[in-house]
């Protein structure tokens, strides 16, 4: 196997998380709710903005006091970068740039920086859609350096890669998905080295993995063909729902339940008679999430339809309860802080949404005046925005 590793062996402390930093995309907890302090009801207070070079698509996240962006660069967007700036004032602490190894042709709308990196605190993992993996520590120095594509050269897409990578229990997980050599990834955090790697279904599939939150190691991997929970360690089989499922919105997990963009949405849990078939809560026909992620609470399940539609369910029983129009299409998967819900559609105007029982409403918008595909970031109570030449920070 050709491996092309750069690798710096170094010893880490027990990693913290800080109960604010938002390590991926949808957050920490993967699943796009604010567990710190209550975001804004307003856009109003843009606290600063800082520039950023070429394109980029992906998610910001929070780690500490910094925040991290990625990007690509030059007219084959295969300059890659990672970006990371201070919270506190925008300044930028460190800048880093990586040539791709793999293939960077991509949709007009993407870009090679679509993936949204993950972090465990002490370090960054960022994906491309070239399929390169670039591991560094909190002040910018290069850890390990995978090209995946450099492994298995029919590992493409062509219209580019978007999911993001998850790191759980010390494994990042890559999926790298399409219809032609499918494979999910699972890689040693501290070097880079392959802890294994599965076949997946052929078909393009630009959903991410999700963290199974509680003492269970598991992270599921979506694709048409339904959903696999895999061992993070090992990527062993769980179980499996092979009911189908979108291959662009992803799933999202909350008290100990997978609601999955399958026949609408689906609610799925582990099976209590045979641990290898998860039993399927409610199915809601009328929920369909078009690009962007469905989002649930302890009460509700949210998702946005192609028309901009955003639909609230009760989160037990699948059962519609209203809608609200919003305006715009979207592609950034929102999120929640209390009883708001918090959204930017593809032309960059960003809504904040009073969600109630019985209606949700619109009270503020603020338009930032340039294309937004990513899904903000959040953290001690201030909210991020990324578009391909400048981030925001909003209090």
């Amino acid at each position: 196997m050709r491996t092309f590793i750069i690798c710096t062996l170094m010893l880490f402390g027990t990693a913290t998380v800080q109960a604010d930093d938002w390590l991926q995309f949808r957050g920490t907890l993967n699943n796009a709710i604010v567990t710190g302090p209550q975001l804004p009801d307003s856009f109003d207070n843009i606290s600063w903005t800082a520039p950023l070079e070429g394109r980029g698509t992906s998610s910001p996240i929070v780690v500490r006091d910094r925040v991290i962006v990625t990007g690509c660069k030059g007219p084959r967007q295969d300059r890659l970068t990672v970006t990371c700036f201070n919270t506190a004032d925008g300044s930028q602490m460190w800048h880093r740039e990586f040539w791709a190894t793999g293939r960077t042709i991509c949709h007009e709308k993407m870009s090679v920086a679509t993936p949204t990196p993950a972090s465990d605190s002490e370090r960054i993992f960022a994906f491309y859609s070239s399929n390169d993996v670039a591991c560094l520590d909190l002040e910018g120095n290069l850890l390990w350096y995978r090209g995946l594509t450099f492994d298995y050269p029919n590992v493409s897409n062509s219209l580019g890669m978007s999911s993001s990578v998850v790191v759980k229990d010390g494994t990042v997980v890559c999926m790298a998905e399409n219809d032609t050599q499918s494979m999910t990834f699972g890689l040693n955090a501290e070097d880079g080295t392959t802890r294994w790697q599965l076949e997946r279904p052929r078909a393009a599939n630009w959903t991410s993995p999700a963290v199974w939150p509680g003492e269970e190691s598991l992270v599921l991997l979506q694709s048409s063909e339904g959903v696999t929970a895999v061992e993070a360690q090992s990527g062993k089989t769980v179980w499996e729902y092979l009911d189908g499922a979108s291959t662009i919105p992803s799933l999202t997990v909350l008290n100990g339940v997978a609601f999955v963009p399958s026949n609408g949405l689906t609610a799925i849990k582990p099976g209590v008679s045979d641990s290898t078939v998860p039993e399927i809560v409610w199915q809601g026909s009328q929920l369909n999430p078009s690009t962007v992620s469905p989002v649930v609470t302890d009460t509700q399940a949210f998702v946005i339809n192609g028309a901009g539609v955003l639909s609230c369910a009760d989160a037990t029983t699948g059962e519609r309860l209203w809608q609200c129009r919003l305006s715009g299409k979207f592609s950034a998967t929102p999120i929640i802080s209390g009883d708001k819900l918090y959204c930017i559609n593809e032309q960059g105007v960003a809504q904040v949404v009073q969600l109630g029982p019985e209606e949700g409403s619109v009270i503020n918008s603020h338009d930032f005046s340039t294309t937004i595909l990513a899904a903000p970031a959040a953290a001690d109570g201030a909210i991020y925005f990324r578009g391909d030449n400048q981030l925001w920070k909003v209090e």
